[in-house]
């Protein structure tokens, strides 16, 4: 993690919901323990002893979580050791203060310092002591849940990354040799192979969390496809269609591209006459349903085919379920003489 990361991320964010119930838990946590040590046996009066208790922990709890959420962008943009320190300040003290507003109000003291019992000395002491502990404690908890959350967030963004980077075309060189081939007869034509190579892999470079709309993906797929035409001619032939797709639907960027390259490298190329791949997308009950199919050569059906498509489909089905979870899923089926491939995702709008 970087020094940057880390200055922004080693405290936790006090202005979600999860941070603040820690904090109430923690503090309701404390009461029953401060009732317990304070009687030795649980006595009839004990329950009311427990509801005198949580009562002025939970306000100061409720106290420190409204001072906190104020303070959390400060706080977060100081380095780490000043952060720690002026947070461990704040608590203190946002205990100290609304431990002294209670007493006042409820004892109806003065505000004199000479004229203060010593009882409410005593207690101030107790506060800061007891609230000095809880705060190393508190602080040292939700900042190492928090590490361990933004590793954890870390981590799976590094993993899509690199499942992203693996579903890198290998169709490079080849698409290299037929452009080359064609700037003497046909400069224009190799211009704008160019251009649609250049677009597929600034897609495959792309930030592996980002969705994009199904037409761009529709569009970078059907530049895929324009370019091993280049090299298969006749061969490959495509037909493709698309019924109720709004244009705005979200899917992981790359999804297409992977699964057609699969279809072109071990359905269409192997095969002496070519084939065509088979592409339809359709919309039903607010689920996007992507279905792709090619045949298979009567020579490849060995294992080297199911091994190439088990690698991209298990790489995409990853990404699938990193970015839906269960929502998504991924069929593929083997018949004799084609392969089928359907993805099914909820319609995210974008």
């Amino acid at each position: 993690m970087s020094q940057r990361r880390a200055r922004q991320s080693f405290l936790p964010n006090f202005s979600s919901a999860t941070t603040a119930l820690q904090i109430l838990l923690m503090a309701f946590g404390l009461s029953v323990i401060i009732t317990l040590s304070r009687n030795s046996a649980w006595r009839a009066d004990a329950g009311e002893d427990l509801f005198q208790v949580a009562s002025l922990v939970m306000l100061i709890a409720i106290a420190c979580v409204i001072v906190l959420r104020l303070c959390t962008a400060p706080l977060r943009r100081l380095p780490v050791a000043a952060g720690a320190i002026t947070a461990f300040m704040i608590l203190v003290g946002t205990s100290l203060v609304v431990t002294e507003l209670c007493v006042f109000f409820y004892f109806d003291l003065p505000w004199t310092l000479q004229a203060w019992p010593e009882w409410h000395v005593s207690l101030l002491i107790r506060v800061i002591v007891i609230s000095a502990i809880i705060s190393i404690f508190a602080l040292r908890y939700m900042i190492v849940f928090n590490a361990g959350r933004v590793e954890s967030e870390a981590q799976r963004e590094d993993r899509l990354q690199a499942l992203q980077a693996r579903i890198r075309p290998h169709f490079l060189f080849n698409s290299m040799n037929s452009i080359a081939s064609l700037i003497g007869s046909d400069p224009q034509l190799a211009e704008k192979a160019l251009e649609d190579l250049a677009d597929v892999f600034r897609l495959v470079l792309s930030d592996a969390r980002k969705m994009v709309p199904i037409s761009a993906e529709g569009q970078v797929a059907r530049q895929y496809l324009d370019i091993e035409k280049l090299r298969l001619g006749e061969r490959l032939g495509v037909e493709w269609t698309s019924t109720n797709v709004p244009r705005s639907a979200l899917l992981p960027s790359l999804t297409l591209q992977p699964l057609l390259e699969n279809a072109v490298y071990h359905g269409i190329e192997p095969s002496y006459s070519g084939g065509t791949i088979l592409v339809r997308l359709w919309a039903q009950d607010e689920m996007l349903h992507i279905a792709i199919q090619n045949p298979l050569p009567e020579v490849n059906a060995g294992a080297a085919h199911r091994r190439g498509n088990r690698i991209a489909l298990e790489n995409v089905r990853e990404r699938l379920m990193r970015h839906f979870g269960g929502r998504a899923t991924l069929q593929n089926v083997e018949q004799p003489g084609s392969y089928y491939v359907q993805i099914t995702i909820p319609i995210i709008r974008g």
